[in-house]
């Protein structure tokens, strides 16, 4: 039997339960129907139903919350190296069921096994990495004066909402949970409509690793409903949401009458800008796995290509030569490197983009096509022939197309780069340090790489300027969001206090 075959076995295996009894709202360690119903849950393989899904609304959210609320106290008491316990055991549990999450993301999302494979065991390494943060988490700082010993801790937050997205959703789940719960908060989760199968294998992990009841609790839905409901509720303080940057703008204007904290992490149209003094060896790797690996639906996918004019038509040639050898298939298929698009929707966004292209004068030098018709599969696709004011080298794609621009100079380079309203990542690929120093300085973008891809540190800081969102992921800077600054000063002698009303 080919692997593909045994996968598909293994997965349906792995679906059966779903099929039978659909996906339910997790509240407060019960199984809960959605206020709305239920709504369908379908593999953009090849559009078949995978199974009903619990349609939350405000109701829902509002038990959620409570339930998050109910158990705040108790988890944010919990003595640190209990909760470290659990957080490494819920570690524990997504490695013991890492195939079954990777084969059920596959068909939920349409990402090749290849990449999806390895996303549990992120997860389980975001776990274990804020596992053995709690103890510190909290720890302050001893600042003195000349009358006070002033002393600075942290406390949790307190019920805070959490709102993932579909492209790689249960390692970004972990992104936002797992620092959550290490900083005593308790979470209400929405997790996207378009896959909903992992986040509920998270939350059964959790609990079966000793998580209370109540502490973290998933609502399936829609935006519109549930996702409404989150960001407006008086009980949740804040909301960690990674999305598109119109969504990040609804979410603040709907937590603004209760003053919510949000975290955004938002889009991006990154810049990878190549100097002909670069390896450029590497570089064409760099440029094809951060744009065509992931399907291109990631928001630090490097969808603008900078190359210099020196190098610029070899550079392509063997761009082009490559991207048309990329694997498209099924994602099961160990071999694959591309699979579907993650919807309907978004299909006919991506694709919309081929004849947008044509129309403003750019050249589809590889791609630009659909492959067969059960699913929503497209070719890899290069743009090339093509201006900073073309909307393919504005707008975020989020699909495997690249748009390639030319430039002669650094400065050129520079403003290129920096124009668009964006700002998440860019990689610069030069072997000239000054110049990388002084690109990187003027770079208008929240993370950067130099002669590297993306390779995810989970200490750095993780996050955008511009419209690419407000705020930091990664080793302290999560609990600065999870955990709210508290000062305590502490008198040191009997310093003179100022004396009113004494004659």
């Amino acid at each position: 039997m080919s692997k593909l075959n045994t996968n598909l076995e293994r997965l349906n295996g792995h679906l059966a339960r779903f099929r039978e009894t659909g996906i339910l709202n997790r509240i407060a360690g019960r199984d809960v129907p959605g206020e709305h119903g239920v709504f369908q849950s379908v593999s953009p393989v090849d559009r078949s139903a995978i199974c009903d899904v619990a349609r939350g609304g405000a109701s829902d959210v509002d038990a959620a919350a409570r339930a998050a609320a109910q158990a705040f106290a108790d988890w944010r008491d919990l003595p640190a190296t209990e909760r470290r316990q659990i957080l490494n055991r819920i570690a524990e549990g997504i490695e013991a069921r890492a195939e079954e999450i990777a084969l059920c993301e596959c068909w939920d999302t349409g990402q090749a096994h290849k990449f999806m494979s390895k996303a549990a065991l992120r997860g389980a390494e975001n776990f274990r990495y804020f596992a053995d943060q709690v103890v510190q988490a909290r720890d302050g700082k001893h600042l003195r004066s000349p009358t006070l010993m002033n002393v600075t801790t942290r406390v949790p937050i307190g019920p805070v909402g959490v709102i993932t997205p579909w492209n790689t959703p249960f390692m970004l789940s972990t992104w936002k949970i797992a620092p959550a719960l290490a900083a005593g908060c308790t979470v209400v989760h929405k997790p996207a409509e378009a896959s909903p199968l992992t986040a509920r294998l998270l939350v059964e992990i959790a609990e079966q690793a000793g998580l209370p009841p109540g502490v973290l609790n998933t609502v399936n839905g829609f935006g519109e409903d549930a996702g409404k409901a989150l960001c407006e509720h008086p009980v949740i303080k804040a909301i960690a949401f990674v999305g598109e940057s119109r969504t990040g703008s609804l979410i603040t204007r709907q937590g603004a009458d209760t003053l919510k904290r949000n975290h955004l992490e938002l889009g991006g149209k990154n810049p990878v800008i190549v100097f002909d003094d670069a390896d450029l060896d590497r570089a064409l790797d760099a440029v094809i796995f951060m744009i065509y690996s992931i399907n291109g639906e990631r928001c630090t996918s490097s969808s603008r290509l900078l190359v210099q004019d020196t190098i610029k038509d070899r550079f392509e040639a063997r761009l082009i030569e490559r991207v048309n050898r990329i694997k498209v298939g099924h994602p099961l298929d160990p071999a694959t490197e591309i699979g579907p698009l993650v919807s309907e929707e978004h299909f006919r966004k991506v694709t919309g983009y081929f004849e947008i292209a044509k129309a403003d004068g750019a050249t589809i030098a590889a791609g630009g096509e659909t492959v067969g018709e059960d699913g929503y599969f497209v070719r890899p696709t290069l743009f090339t022939d093509a201006t900073t004011r073309m909307r393919i080298a504005q707008e975020e794609i989020f699909g495997p197309v690249l748009t390639s621009i030319p430039f002669g100079t650094e400065e050129e380079a520079l403003r290129i780069a920096n124009d668009t309203p964006y700002g998440l990542t860019g990689y610069v690929w030069t072997n000239d340090l000054t110049r990388a120093l002084r690109f990187s300085d003027r770079l208008e973008a929240g993370m950067i790489w130099v002669n590297s891809e993306n390779v995810r540190h989970l200490p750095t800081p993780f996050g955008g300027v511009k419209a690419s969102g407000i705020g930091r992921d990664g080793g302290d800077w999560s609990f600065e969001f999870y955990m709210e600054q508290k000062h305590i000063g502490f008198a040191t002698g009997h310093h003179k206090i100022t004396r009113l009303g004494a004659g």
